[in-house]
């Protein structure tokens, strides 16, 4: 990743080529974040609030790595 912000339109547009390219049925970019918050609270813990903590602090250096073996892969960078 080149530290350089990413236009919104320019992520849609990746995603969509992305979404083309596997055969996958089109789905609204913003339906992967309800998919991902929906996934999290199904983790086994009582309270959101546990799965905030616990993975909360983990989260920001995986968040990193995942985004830099994304650009790697999808040529992003």
């Amino acid at each position: 990743m080149n530290g350089n912000y990413l236009e919104p339109r320019n992520l849609i547009r990746k995603f969509k080529q992305l979404i083309t390219k596997a055969n996958l049925p089109v789905i609204p970019f913003h339906n992967l974040r309800h998919t991902h918050a929906t996934i999290l609270m199904r983790m086994g813990h009582s309270r959101v609030d546990t799965t905030l903590g616990i993975y909360s602090k983990s989260n920001e250096e995986m968040q990193k790595n995942t985004v830099d073996r994304f650009d790697q892969k999808f040529g992003l960078n």
